[in-house]
């Protein structure tokens, strides 16, 4: 019955975030910035529901389909170290083509990885959710691009990543536990999101 439960309430809010697929970015500082702060930094990712999705996506699939405890953390650092280089770029006004159909792609493909349990070697994982995880870091910088304190908004947002990281892992150890029905719809519905982000920016 609480099985039965979770999974409408997932159901539920993945329904309800496909009306704000088009303001994803939107929130407490979806404004032009003239000054940031580690607050704002870390605050941010919880604004951006592709960005929340995608980070707790990422701890989900890494605590599905981890054979042990060593294996837990290959995806996430890589996603987290690759978000930050992702952010230096666009605090430098680097021009990263595709941001926005990355970003939508990424959730797409963590959540059919979240579906089926997909195991890989540890450092394929991370170089897959890596590669993503650029173009979501890139989309912050530019955010914060020319924001005086973009540095500590910066680690805000690396920190919060590691926190939605650290949430998704959790949730993920407790599910694999409790069969395979779970996972397949939190992870359909990643990628239902992915695909409704997709039809608008492609």
């Amino acid at each position: 019955m609480r099985a039965r439960r979770i999974a409408h309430a997932t159901l539920i809010a993945a329904a309800a975030a496909l009306p704000l697929a088009a303001s994803a970015h939107v929130g407490v500082d979806g404004a032009a910035h003239h000054s940031a702060s580690f607050m704002q930094g870390f605050l941010h990712p919880f604004t951006g529901l592709d960005h929340l999705a995608a980070m707790v996506g990422v701890g989900l699939w890494s605590a599905l389909a981890a054979r042990g405890a060593r294996d837990l953390f290959w995806a996430p650092l890589g996603f987290a170290a690759m978000l930050l280089a992702g952010a230096l770029l666009g605090l430098a006004g680097v021009q990263v083509p595709a941001v926005e159909p990355m970003i939508a792609a990424s959730l797409l493909v963590i959540g059919l990885l979240v579906a089926t349990r997909l195991r890989l070697p540890g450092p394929v994982a991370a170089a897959v959710v890596g590669a993503f995880a650029v173009f979501h870091g890139v989309a912050h910088g530019y955010e914060l691009s020319g924001a005086s304190g973009a540095a500590a908004a910066v680690a805000g947002m690396v920190l919060a990543t590691a926190l939605l990281h650290l949430a998704g892992i959790a949730i993920g150890w407790t599910l694999r536990q409790r069969g395979t029905l779970l996972p397949r719809v939190a992870g359909g519905a990643v990628a239902l999101f992915g695909v409704a982000l997709l039809t608008q920016v492609v």
